[in-house]
């Protein structure tokens, strides 16, 4: 038989991403290991103080909170309010700045860098931590150094508080849009259900009479209205519905974020689109449209549920600009320095010839999930 391969164990501290985790788990787990590197050649530097050593001994504790979110399962209600990311992020970030605290001059000079990019990405152009650290570090060569360390600390932890607000944010509107998709299910369930009970409530209002000279009743799946003619609509409006996402797949731009957004955003066109049909040849039956108050076949009426479906489309790119806005409210590493707490993204500059300077916009490649249909 074949060896098998050896088992990966994880070091002492127990940093190994477990498998078939979230993405989010998986950068979270391998940056506490760092962390704890840090803290670990920080221990064994010795000449620390008292007071050192007690935060040395406070940052550890962080890390193994938030080892213990990251191995502990995801309930449901954990996964809803976000209790388990808000833990592990949380200590975390106090971890990484009690590391900040405890550098040395060589360790230190380098987190100049880092905390400055973490506060222009989080931090307005218009914060004061930011515009005295902004101006400190560019004075000393982009380098810390004890003198300002104080301050780098509370740059830090207002960058990350401000990043834990936008990952709230996040959460907080993914929740908005599966209670929207919650609730619009079970009122296209309902009306099935309806449609089945009682067809004349509803059924028959998807029934039309077929022009004259036969002048006959037909719905959507024969001659006398039934509980399928619900069902059958609203099957014809979630493809629309399914075909309209479908063809916005190809602006769709994907997202860090431990949240899914994008997902939730092309999950709540379905039942909207279920919606949408029956309650476009509603409008259609009721007389609403001048000139347009009747149906030739069955055919024609499937083919306008199918087209409601789509049109769903112009309600729901309404929320997608809105989950636009959120998703670009939650900066990150990937993403470029804002010139505003508003996130217009700064302009690069270069000199002309005769040394003038001259703005030049960056044509940017990425194109966003949200501009559908266009």
């Amino acid at each position: 038989m074949p060896e098998s391969r050896p088992r990966i164990n994880p070091d002492e501290a127990g940093d190994v991403a477990g498998q078939n985790r979230a993405s989010w788990h998986q950068r979270a787990s391998a940056y506490v290991a760092e962390l704890q590197a840090e803290l670990d050649r920080i221990g064994v530097r010795g000449n620390l103080s008292g007071e050192e050593r007690r935060l040395l001994t406070k940052a550890e504790v962080q890390l193994d909170t938030a080892r213990e979110a990251l191995d502990g399962r995801d309930t449901l209600l954990s996964s809803i309010s976000g209790s388990v990311v808000d833990r592990v992020w949380t200590n975390i970030h106090r971890a990484e700045q009690s590391t900040l605290r405890l550098a040395n001059e060589g360790d230190l000079a380098w987190w100049g860098a880092e905390v400055l990019a973490r506060t222009k990405q989080h931090l307005g152009a218009e914060d004061p931590i930011r515009t005295e650290l902004e101006s400190r570090v560019e004075l000393n060569g982009r380098k810390l150094d004890a003198r300002f360390r104080d301050l780098a600390v509370r740059a830090l932890r207002a960058a990350n508080e401000a990043q834990d607000l936008e990952r709230s944010r996040l959460r907080s509107f993914r929740n908005i849009l599966l209670m929207s998709v919650f609730l619009t299910s079970v009122i296209a369930g309902l009306m099935v259900v309806w449609g089945y009970v009682a067809p004349q409530a509803i059924a028959r209002k998807l029934c039309f009479d077929s022009p004259p000279p036969n002048s006959a009743l037909f719905c959507p799946i024969g001659a006398t209205p039934q509980g399928g003619d619900v069902l059958l609509v609203e099957f014809f409006g979630l493809c629309g519905a399914v075909l309209a996402g479908a063809v916005s797949l190809r602006n769709m731009q994907g997202t860090a974020t431990p949240f899914m957004l994008p997902i939730c955003l092309l999950l709540l066109r379905l039942p909207v689109g279920a919606l949408a049909a029956v309650f476009g040849l509603l409008v259609i039956q009721g007389g609403f449209v001048p000139g347009f108050s009747n149906l030739d076949d069955a055919a024609q009426l499937l083919a306008w549920a199918l087209v409601f479906g789509v049109a769903q489309e112009s309600v729901t790119r309404l929320v997608d600009q809105q989950g636009k806005k959120v998703i670009e409210n939650a900066r990150g590493p990937s993403r470029g320095f804002d010139d505003e707490a508003g996130g217009k993204p700064a302009e690069p500059v270069r000199q002309s010839v005769d040394g003038a300077p001259v703005n030049v916009r960056k044509r940017s490649g990425r194109r966003h999930f949200f501009n559908l249909l266009r």
